[in-house]
């Protein structure tokens, strides 16, 4: 098996890129080690602190965020970096390369469960000017240079794109190393398969309600087949579903805060994911139009999320598009 530096070299992809996704990588070995000690290492559970987004901060959050953090600016590769536990961006080496933004732990809320969690992380090219604000970031996902997704599993796994496909990776704990275990991710077009939190159902808008009502009528309904629906609550293990074995996850906006476009974040959640999902053949949209095309307004910005199957999201944007 090929490592990840190897993997990346093969590739083309610049040395300075790939030295920042080693370290991403060490942090998340990290991560992954303080997880797996569990109660043992005594993280487990919430602290007193809310973070920018208003949620209560998990222990392991605190954590995984600091270790992300002081790693990337030890490098001298960053020039910034944003978060979801930080409320405004962190200024790094002022010649360095790149940006990047992440959330450090998704999904914490399954931490005192024992149940999958992961890191996501979106990496742009810095320009050269001597001044970084947050306007540095507000840039759409499709100038992305890299994005990808460490979960916490069972098994341990990078899964990582530079543009040239959707590689995973499984971290052998006993090397220290992550291997290439899938060299190309392929979403089938088709599913007959769905993640959303039906709880929610009746604060959504129509078209979504009425999307959803017909694959649950399943092969008498319209849409002439059975569904079958998973929902883990930790978006980095739904998206890893989708690309181990196909199907469609939706985080879509409701009437609960109308003035949010969506719960999950564009910048560290979104627009990774959106990535990997396209490079695997599948698409990611809004219900509306293509993630990756979003100009952003600030690097907390939420949005909604339909990312899958190539058919089924296209399905999505019809009963929107009969709304409008």
């Amino acid at each position: 098996m090929q490592s990840l530096v190897n993997v990346l070299r093969q590739d083309g992809v610049d040395n300075a890129l790939i030295s920042l996704l080693q370290t991403v990588g060490v942090a998340c070995k990290e991560i992954n080690f303080r997880l797996h000690q569990g109660a043992l290492a005594g993280v487990l559970g919430s602290t007193e602190d809310e973070n920018v987004q208003g949620e209560v901060q998990k222990k392991l959050d605190v954590i995984s965020n600091d270790l992300l953090k002081d790693l990337l600016l030890q490098s001298g590769l960053v020039k910034a970096l944003a978060s979801e536990e930080e409320d405004d961006i962190v200024v790094g080496d002022i010649d360095g390369q790149f940006l990047i933004a992440f959330d450090p732990l998704d999904g914490s809320s399954n931490i005192d469960i024992n149940a999958m969690v992961g890191t996501i992380f979106s990496i742009y090219r810095a320009n050269d000017s001597l001044v970084v604000d947050e306007s540095s970031f507000l840039q759409p996902g499709s100038q992305q240079v890299a994005a990808g997704y460490v979960v916490y599993g069972p098994a341990t796994l990078l899964v990582l794109t530079t543009g040239n496909g959707v590689k995973m990776f499984t971290l052998d704990q006993t090397l220290g190393e992550y291997l290439l275990t899938v060299n190309k991710v392929n979403i089938a077009p088709d599913t007959q398969e769905f993640a959303i939190n039906m709880s929610n159902q009746r604060h959504w808008a129509k078209p979504m309600q009425d999307y959803i009502d017909d694959l649950l009528k399943g092969s008498e309904g319209p849409r002439g087949k059975n569904f079958n629906m998973r929902w883990v609550a930790a978006m980095v293990a739904d998206v890893h579903r989708i690309l181990c074995r196909g199907g469609l996850f939706s985080y879509p906006w409701d009437r609960r805060a109308p003035e949010k476009p969506g719960k999950l974040r564009l910048m560290y959640e979104a627009n990774p994911m959106a990535m990997l999902i396209e490079q695997a053949g599948g698409r990611a949209s809004t219900g509306t139009e293509r993630i990756l095309d979003i100009q952003p307004e600030q690097i907390h910005q939420r949005v909604a999320v339909v990312l899958g199957a190539a058919n089924e999201v296209g399905a999505v944007e019809q009963y929107y598009s009969h709304q409008r």
